[in-house]
């Protein structure tokens, strides 16, 4: 989780993450995690800066040989 997501948006500083979807995202994840436990693996749920949690995991793995992401995209539409 990047506490990132749960600040201010840029314009007029709307919340982005309310009450509602909080409690969606936790109940989510918690289901992924009973879910994989049950197929015999695991979920592995950190809170930080993306660009520093996964570089800590990678250290504490050390055999990891690829890493896939997504970025969030900020454009702005216009109409």
């Amino acid at each position: 989780f990047d506490p990132r997501h749960y600040l201010g948006t840029h314009c007029y500083s709307w919340p982005k993450t309310g009450p509602h979807r909080l409690r969606f995202l936790l109940e989510s994840v918690k289901d992924l995690r009973e879910t994989l436990k049950k197929k015999g693996s695991t979920l592995v749920v950190r809170k930080g800066k993306p660009e520093d949690v996964v570089c800590d995991l990678i250290t504490q793995l050390g055999s990891v040989t690829a890493v896939v992401f997504h970025e969030e995209v900020r454009e702005i539409l216009q109409w």
